[in-house]
């Protein structure tokens, strides 16, 4: 049975794209009263691209996922502050309620900042980087060639280093494992990412145990003192669970659901940062947005057989000058049983390529300064087909093109391609898009949401549309 009323507590990234799709499958039939909720004032944004917004490369207009339309479809600055699950109504941040049929948690995360003394929130010259808010704040404390610590090394820290550098600071990422982006990296890796960050003006302190904040002076370490007038805290997320907690709902690190992204209320679902499914990796984009697109087609109905499995790992850091992707099992080595593990490290030019292969087909995969080598591997891990033989040619980049693998230009690469992975959109759906009218890039975004996610195949969707434009 189709219900009436939908609720969706969160207008983020899942939340919006969830609505979307809702909206879409139930254009012609009407079916469902939606509403969306949304605590931010804003209309939803790309969080991904927020590393551009603070480096000065992207204008906060430029990574809203929608027009000013849908400020009549949204309650913004509202949020649920509790869920009645026996009456089926929830409460909002005003004290009304509402009631629901289904209930979808897309609550997202908030940034965890680490107990440290003298570290909170509101101390002068801390800041979070999670929201369009927090941008706003760092780009009005940023002043050229003021002293920044960058709190965490992970992706987000590594993104927010190298956004600060381009405003003229002089910025220091102070991590406390022993290299960067370590649960994307393998050792080797990370101090080549180290090396790289280096030449554009970013210094590393790795192994750093942070031990307090000083206002005015910066972190203290236990061996010795880092200047900052301003630290910029990336050292992780926290799921947004309470609400699910108080209303008795199962949950571990996030919010349990099934393949069919049910709570333990089958009148609850939840997606996004906020769930927990064994298939995936929260803090994905491309994971939430296969979520919203499952559920849709539950929730109106349009394919009731529709699951969720999972979603295969693929990260790509969003940092200028730094060119970065990784997938799948990183941690693998000559070592491991199963696995065929070659690798390619040279630091000086800045380049590290690392390839696993289990079964013939690509397990795992580090790319750093080998765009080249990165579009073929992804598209291999992506297509499930078998490593060409030659080993070495696929880890400099230099494959020959097939069925599966890329080719140095857009004529040459399949029409199965997958070019956005965000999105799923293929080769063939910018061709067709194109020759139903989008003939340039905003064109071809607005009609696949091809660049719309990581921004990372953005290049790529030039390079057809240019392609596209010499053929006609």
């Amino acid at each position: 049975m189709i219900p009436r009323q939908v609720v969706v507590a969160g207008y983020g990234m899942a939340g919006a794209r969830l609505a979307e799709e809702i909206l879409k499958r139930d254009e012609e039939r009407g079916h469902i009263a939606l509403t969306i909720l949304g605590e931010e004032p804003h209309i939803s944004y790309n969080r991904v691209l927020l590393s551009g917004v603070v480096a000065g490369t992207m204008k906060p207009e430029n990574v809203m996922l929608h027009g000013e339309e849908w400020r009549e479809k949204v309650r913004l600055g509202m949020s649920v502050t509790g869920i009645d699950r026996g009456a089926r109504k929830v409460t909002l941040s005003d004290g009304s309620t509402i009631g629901y049929d289904v209930l979808v948690l897309a609550t997202g995360s908030r940034a965890w900042i680490p107990s440290v003394d003298g570290l909170r929130p509101q101390a002068p010259g801390v800041h979070t980087f999670r929201t369009l808010d927090d941008c706003a704040g760092i780009i009005a404390a940023a002043r050229p060639g003021a002293p920044v610590a960058v709190l965490g090394g992970g992706l987000l820290g590594v993104e927010a280093a190298r956004g600060l550098v381009a405003r003229g600071c002089q910025v220091t990422v102070v991590h406390p494992v022993g290299h960067l982006m370590e649960r994307q990296l393998d050792e080797a890796a990370g101090r080549v990412l180290a090396a790289r960050l280096s030449t554009l003006g970013v210094e590393v302190r790795i192994n750093a145990k942070v031990v307090g904040y000083a206002p005015g002076d910066g972190l203290e370490l236990d061996d010795g003192l880092v200047p900052a007038d301003m630290v910029v805290v990336t050292a992780g997320v926290k799921p947004e669970t309470e609400l699910a907690t108080a209303a008795g709902l199962a949950v571990d690190r996030g919010i349990l659901v099934d393949d069919c992204l049910r709570t333990s209320d089958p009148r609850i679902h939840a997606i996004g940062d906020c769930a927990q499914h064994p298939g995936t990796t929260a803090g994905l984009v491309q994971s939430a947005w296969e979520q919203a697109e499952v559920l849709a087609d539950l929730l109106t109905g349009a394919n009731v057989a529709k699951r969720y499995r999972g979603t295969p790992v693929v990260t790509r850091l969003k940092a200028r000058d730094v060119d970065l992707a990784a997938l799948g099992d990183v941690h693998a080595d000559v070592h491991t049983p199963g696995a065929e593990v070659l690798c390619l490290n040279d630091p000086t030019r800045g380049r590290y390529t690392k390839l696993v292969i289990r079964e013939d087909r690509v397990a795992g995969a580090i790319m750093i300064g080998a765009p080249d080598a990165a579009a073929t591997i992804t598209q291999l891990y992506d297509s499930r087909v078998p490593v060409p033989s030659d080993r070495l040619a696929v880890l400099l980049g230099r494959a020959l093109p097939t069925a599966a693998t890329p080719a140095g230009s857009p004529a040459e690469l399949p029409a199965s391609a997958v070019v956005c992975r965000c999105n799923s959109v293929t080769k063939a759906q910018l061709v067709t898009a194109w020759r139903s009218g989008a003939t340039d890039v905003r064109g071809l975004a607005s009609a696949t949401r091809a660049t719309t996610g990581c921004g990372s195949c953005r290049d790529a969707v030039c390079g057809i549309a240019e392609w596209l434009s010499d053929k006609t």
